[in-house]
């Protein structure tokens, strides 16, 4: 990739050898990595994914990692979690662990713990993927140097800036993913109003997300009448995983109800993109991670996503500007914890 992150210790001082242990949390899966410091890259020696709920705590989990480890014991942990991000402490926003990197530190004698959000990892994972580790959606009309940001559905909704200071790019968090639903249509009022039978305040997670996928679903069947097929039925009691189910039958175009979730969810995903990168001034470029956009490429190449991300009353022009990519790499947080902990400050 031709992006310039800032890492300070990338340049003028050899990391070379020393082992990083990478985590990246989220709300159903934690997965770590060592890495291996070779000059200004990392090599990954060692990946292991474990149920974020498969055991009690982190520290837990963390513990049975170590020991079964034959490598020798990490110099650096950088965990990427999702939630926000204080003073190298967090509490984790789909999970109830509570981390703090200075007891880590401590309780498992590694020389530096840095904590970041798993959306300022995933922006600095960019630094050490390749061209086939992301696609183009949508060419800008021009190539403009600046702001980027990141916007990354899965359990939940992840968002990211990258200022550009001119030389590199610098990753910060956000916590947009929270930040409240905003209804444009006669039907965006009625999905807030169902969805306020399940709480007061509506965020763009609750819609932009696997969860949020079927909850627009059970909406359209519930509320609008929309009809569920007996295969169907039987495709969500087979599957844990009910947004998978409903996206596969929106791409094939098995279920009439399915397509109308997903055009719903593609619309809004587009739009809170749109607010994403206006917020940002983010004219270098938006970049779809997570789990979701991947899976459903084919639907966000179609017309609607680009018309729904433009529409704007006084913006189109800037928006219309605006390169957009879609991040294949599932280990793209991984990644850009390793590379944080290696040569971040």
């Amino acid at each position: 990739m031709s992006y310039r992150f800032y890492l300070p210790r990338k340049e003028g001082s050899s990391q070379t050898g020393k082992k990083i242990l990478a985590v990246d949390i989220g709300g159903t899966k934690t997965s770590f990595g060592v890495f291996e410091v070779n000059g200004d890259a990392l090599s990954l020696i060692r990946e292991e994914t474990f149920g974020s709920r498969s055991l009690g705590t982190f520290e837990e989990i963390l513990q049975k990692f170590l020991t079964s480890d034959k490598y020798a014991r990490p110099d650096v942990l950088s965990i990427g979690v999702a939630g926000p991000v204080l003073e190298n402490k967090v509490t984790l926003t789909n999970l109830s662990w509570e981390l703090d990197a200075a007891s880590l530190k401590t309780e498992f004698n590694i020389e530096k713990v840095s904590i970041i959000n798993d959306l300022e990892a995933t922006a600095y994972g960019l630094a050490g993927l390749s061209a086939e580790d992301t696609v183009p959606l949508f060419e800008g009309s021009e190539t403009i140097l600046g702001n980027m940001a990141v916007l990354a559905p899965g359990t939940g909704l992840g968002e990211a800036g990258m200022f550009w200071d001119g030389e590199y790019h610098r990753p910060f968090a956000t916590e947009g993913g929270h930040s409240e639903f905003a209804p444009r249509t006669d039907l965006d009022v009625e999905l807030l109003k169902y969805l306020q039978q399940e709480d007061e305040i509506i965020s763009w997670e609750h819609v932009v997300s696997g969860p949020g996928i079927y909850r627009i679903y059970k909406f359209l069947r519930d509320v609008k009448g929309n009809k569920e097929p007996a295969w169907l039925q039987e495709n969500f009691k087979n599957n844990d995983n009910p947004a998978a189910v409903i996206s596969h039958a929106a791409m094939r175009e098995l279920d009439g109800t399915c397509s109308s979730t997903m055009d719903l969810f593609v619309s809004y995903m587009a739009r809170e993109s749109a607010s994403l990168v206006l917020k940002h001034k983010a004219v270098g470029g938006l970049w779809l991670g997570g789990g979701i956009p991947p899976r459903i490429f084919p639907l966000l190449k179609a017309d609607l996503f680009r018309e729904q991300f433009i529409q704007n009353a006084h913006m189109t022009h800037l928006l219309e500007k605006v390169p957009i990519h879609v991040i294949l790499n599932s280990q793209a947080a991984l990644v850009g914890a390793g590379y944080y902990g290696a040569f971040g400050a």
